[in-house]
């Protein structure tokens, strides 16, 4: 499966149109358990400010994911007595559950989230979700790690959130400053495809999307805020920092072995149309020459080193033929893998009998230079001899770069079968020719206290799963025992 080079099932990002009347582009969704003493001035501050500030329309959904307190009531007269207010209730736990059935529900195009404790100054939401209404990236978050930060917290909480963003730097190479910050936004043609990807319910949730995201080439902005800590935080320090860590372990094993399909969330190149109207150029050709001659420099390394080894043992002839061999294998892999980003076991031994044909072809272009060389003069001189393998190694290294790139490592993106593309937002203007315009489908109708979703095991509610959304989620948790919230 192809990931670098492939169009991708995503369209190009374009800016937002103004939505008609009554039409939110930005849903803000709450979580909350048993927040009965925060929820009401939460909510209550959150719309006063956007009412103010946000030049959009906009909804508040409170997602109450199992409270046993007077949560759902205060949800439900909340919604009662606010027009831009919503409520859900669900009967299991997990911030990454509600954020799931909320994100997947809305019909708003930019999603958003926050916790209800509104740590972070309000002042970085339209900061947040500009650069998603632009269409300039796909996700955005709040950092708390930023120079430009200011935040007060307590040392323990400062040292447990910089120890848990090294560990992602190291183990999964995230690149991003902040995965804990509660402050976050998406938007809605990306959550499609990158929700049913994310197996996580819990804390670990948006981490895990952003990691994916981050892996997939979406972009990602982080926005500096202004950080209170909540002295009264519910959120159980060690029991969700391991459940953190068997989530990095779970995720770096998927990307490890290829497990996850990330050419799902591949964008084409450039948003210009001009960008995408270019069917001579070839995707990705640059990287993967880059990649092809680094893993060929490794390589011959990797075939010196075996050549002395095996000389130890046996005649130069055999030697230069098991170091030949072993390492023509070796590139073949490496190349799959790094050069032309091929994941996963399928096809694996077959690529390997065509790069094994691929090397037979390179042997005989310079084993018959040589001959040839012979036939021509019966002793040559010795600068002679190198400059006709030098020569005929040229044309063997650019002949097996173009037969791999043609033969067995082929862009499969003309294949792709109609299903496997998702529709995204376009306003009018240029679309691009794999996607159709979008089919957003109302948000569910307003459900009274006391009724609930129903549960059917998987990543979202079938009930709420969008029309557009054909993709299958990665056999995600069920339940949720001990989610500490």
């Amino acid at each position: 499966m192809r990931t670098d080079s492939s169009p991708g099932t995503l369209p190009a990002r374009e800016h937002l149109p103004a939505a008609s009347a009554g039409t939110p582009v930005l849903d803000v969704v709450i979580p909350v358990y048993n927040e009965e003493k925060d929820l009401q001035p939460c909510v209550r501050r959150l719309h006063g400010h956007l009412a103010r500030t946000f030049p959009y329309a906009f909804r508040i959904t409170i997602a109450d994911n199992a409270s046993t307190d007077t949560t759902p009531q205060v949800a439900a007269r909340l919604e009662a007595e606010i027009a831009e207010v919503r409520s859900f209730r669900l009967e299991q736990k997990g911030r990454g559950r509600a954020l799931r059935a909320v994100w997947s529900a809305s019909d708003a195009p930019v999603l958003a989230y926050m916790d209800v404790d509104l740590s972070t100054d309000l002042n970085a939401l339209l900061p947040l979700v500009a650069p998603l209404i632009s269409g300039h990236s796909d996700l955005a978050i709040g950092s708390r790690l930023s120079r430009s930060s200011r935040v007060v917290r307590g040392a323990k909480r400062e040292f447990i959130s910089r120890s848990y963003n090294l560990i992602l730097r190291g183990s999964l190479h995230a690149r991003f400053s902040d995965a804990q910050c509660g402050f976050k936004a998406i938007r809605r043609d990306v959550a499609q495809v990158l929700l049913p990807l994310v197996e996580d319910t819990g804390w670990f949730f948006d981490t895990e999307m952003l990691v994916l995201a981050e892996r997939a080439g979406l972009r990602i902005h982080e926005v500096p805020v202004d950080w209170v800590d909540d002295p009264d935080s519910t959120v159980h320090i060690v029991k969700t920092a391991t459940d953190d860590l068997k989530g990095v372990w779970r995720v770096g094993r998927a990307l490890a072995t290829g497990s996850l399909p990330l050419d799902r969330l591949a964008r084409p190149f450039g948003d210009d149309p001009r960008d995408r109207e270019l069917p001579d150029v070839p995707g990705g050709l640059a990287r993967q020459l880059v990649g092809f001659c680094v893993v060929g420099a490794l390589s011959t390394l990797f075939y010196l080193l075996l050549y002395t080894v095996f000389r130890q043992a046996a005649g130069s002839q055999a030697a230069n033929a098991l170091a030949l061999l072993v390492s023509a294998v070796a590139n073949t892999a490496a190349n799959r893998r790094l050069t032309f980003g091929v994941r996963g076991r399928g096809g694996a031994v077959r690529h390997q009998a065509q790069g094994l044909v691929v090397f037979g072809i390179g042997l005989a272009l310079t084993s018959g230079s040589l001959a040839a060389l012979g036939a021509a003069s019966s002793d040559p001189a010795h600068s002679t001899e190198l400059a006709v393998l030098v020569a005929a190694n040229l044309a063997a290294t650019v002949l097996r770069f173009l037969l791999f790139r043609a033969w067995v490592f082929p862009d499969r993106r003309d294949e792709r079968t109609p299903s496997a593309v998702v529709t995204g937002h376009h306003p009018s203007g240029p679309a691009h020719p794999a996607a159709q315009p979008p089919s957003y489908g109302p948000l569910p109708q307003r459900r009274p206290y006391g009724t609930t979703l129903p549960h059917t095991g998987g990543t979202a509610d079938r009930a709420w799963q969008d029309a557009t959304l054909q993709l299958q989620p990665v056999r995600p948790a069920d339940t949720d025992p001990g989610d500490a919230r």
